[in-house]
């Protein structure tokens, strides 16, 4: 065992002393150690329970003949964080994670690991991690948040509280109401109950192979959770015993079944950051940018999830959940269950799927819209593209043309949002907020909720090399590369540029002549990095980071 080179032998008598110092028996090491890198905390809504998952999953390992031992992984609440300079800590933590994790897995020796995230950059820092370390591993999130229900019974989430800001700042509700919504919107523990970044990544992981059916949708408080949890204890020993390991798991084959899956689903757009990153670490080299387009091109988007549609999370495990997705994929062969997973093959999870509501999940031959649900969009304002969830714009929003008007800061933006500044017919140009601008690429839902909760989501674009939230709707355009920071385009806009954007064409321009783009070019003045401690790690984070369009992953 692996484990052996911590626990074996004369030279081991002071770790075993040290394992002993933990309570442990000499049966216990005899036996595999299973390392359980656990996200608990309690200030993430999605992670306040899964000291009971992690509880679940050691069960397992005890009933099938494994030693568990659990260790703490850090996460950022992207929702708390939101709006403010907290956001610029949000995505970093994902490299911190996946380098704890090597660090903690490396040093104990463990000869295997389940991962227990629920957040955003939670689930992709453990996948990478687990691509890393390369030793058997499998995934049980923590779950989806129930939806909260208004008066009328309308499902409530995070997207109707930064909507509802926006829409107290129009005066189309009193704070009286905002204080109703609040109380309501997100009842209890579990990611918040949309399609957001965190159940994207938690149902992706499914189609990666990295977790049981049910990864991505059984909701926190249900006891299938814990029951999920402890067959995922059981199922670690047996990838250990066959040695099955990430890297097997997570091929090219995995991938373009998850891109798939993201596309059928109308995943968020920080997929798109997430998966080229996890690639590679597996070694796969993933031209997101440019995959996009051809897998939205033949897989139809079958789910208008929040905040795409009404429907929570809680509605798609109840309509059959990923398997019954996958199910409606594999009829026109646009997934190959084939693929490895850390329980069979892809097939086992389709095997026997039931679609039980096809409102929820549309049949292969009668979707929502004949593409994917997120695309990507190239033109001289993003040369190495672009991304937006083209299932959560409105339609008369997928051809636009309008004037810019720049900010430089997120808070800028908001600010012009919320004292009545923008109208109808602009875009919106947020830049200087991307992997090395910002630093820290910030999530923006704030000024996207606003626009919508004013009404304006259908009349006016957004474009930053910044990112979203999965919860923002609207002709919301992210990650442009090369970013304000690199030199790209959107740093020389200024107020009045026109801005054209053709989602089905998947083009995004500004109007401007070579010879303008010259002169301004050379007019510019070099990016000056945001002031900060040389000693933060953001500082840090910005030397290292890269392009968006590769995954921002570290250089």
């Amino acid at each position: 065992m692996r484990s052996d080179t911590v626990k074996k032998g004369i030279a081991r008598a002071p770790q075993r002393s040290l394992f002993k110092a933990l309570g442990f028996i000499d049966e216990e090491l005899n036996r595999p150690l299973i390392g359980i890198a656990v996200a608990k905390s309690e200030i993430v809504p999605g992670h306040l329970h899964l000291d009971t998952i992690a509880r679940a999953a050691a069960d397992g390992v005890r009933t099938a003949g494994g030693v568990p031992v659990q260790f703490p992984v850090i996460g950022v609440c992207d929702g708390i964080a939101m709006g403010h300079e907290g956001m610029r800590y949000s995505l970093v933590t994902r490299e911190l994670i996946a380098d704890s994790i090597e660090c903690m897995a490396m040093a104990h020796g463990f000869d295997a690991l389940i991962f227990i995230p629920n957040c955003d950059k939670i689930v992709p820092g453990m996948l990478m991690a687990a691509a890393r370390i390369n030793i058997p591993a499998a995934f049980v999130s923590g779950g989806p948040m129930l939806a909260g229900r208004g008066v009328d019974g309308t499902p409530l989430t995070l997207t109707t509280m930064f909507e509802a800001v926006g829409a107290v700042g129009s005066g189309k509700m009193t704070e009286a109401e905002l204080t109703e919504l609040e109380n309501t919107a997100c009842p209890g523990c579990g990611s918040c109950a949309g399609m957001f970044t965190a159940n994207s990544m938690n149902c992706v992981t499914e189609a990666l192979g990295m977790a049981l059916p049910g990864n991505g949708t059984i909701p926190a408080v249900m006891a299938a959770r814990a029951r999920l949890a402890k067959k995922t204890g059981l199922l670690i020993l047996e990838a250990l015993k066959k040695d099955i390991r990430p890297r097997e798991v997570m091929t090219e084959k995995a991938f373009m079944n998850a891109l798939a899956l993201d596309m059928a689903l109308g995943c968020s757009t920080n997929t798109a950051l997430h998966l080229p990153a996890i690639a590679y670490e597996t070694g796969c080299t993933l031209d997101i940018m440019r995959l996009l387009n051809k897998v939205s091109a033949v897989t139809p988007n079958l789910c208008h999830l929040a905040p795409a549609g009404p429907a929570a999370i809680e509605d798609l495990h109840a309509a059959g959940g990923i398997p019954a997705v996958l199910a409606e994929l594999d009829k026109n062969r646009l997934i190959d269950t084939t693929a490895l997973t850390v329980y069979g093959t892809l097939k086992d999870s389709v095997n026997g799927a039931v679609n039980r509501n096809t409102a929820i999940i549309c049949p292969i031959d009668d979707p929502f819209s004949h593409t994917g649900g997120l695309a990507a969009l190239f033109g001289n304002l993003a040369p190495g593209g672009c991304v937006v969830k083209q299932s959560a714009v409105a339609p008369a929003m997928l051809k636009h043309e309008g004037p810019a008007r720049c900010f430089d800061t997120e808070e800028a933006a908001f600010d012009a949002i919320m004292d009545g500044g923008i109208h109808a017919g602009d875009v919106v140009v947020i830049r200087y907020e991307g992997p090395r601008g910002g630093p820290g690429m910030k999530e923006m839902l704030a000024p996207t909720g606003a626009l919508a909760g004013m009404g304006l989501d259908d009349t006016v674009a957004l474009i930053t090399d910044g990112r979203f939230s999965g919860a923002t709707r609207g002709a919301a355009i992210g990650h442009v590369s090369p970013e304000a920071a690199e030199g790209g385009l959107i740093g020389l806009l200024k107020d009045g540029d026109r801005i054209a954007i053709d989602i089905p064409a998947r083009t995004v321009n500004a109007l401007l002549s070579d010879a303008d783009i010259a002169e301004r070019s050379k007019e510019k003045a070099p990016f000056v990095p945001k002031a900060g401690d040389p000693r933060s790690y953001l500082t840090r984070y910005a030397r290292q980071v890269g392009s968006a369009a590769t995954g921002a992953v570290f250089t």
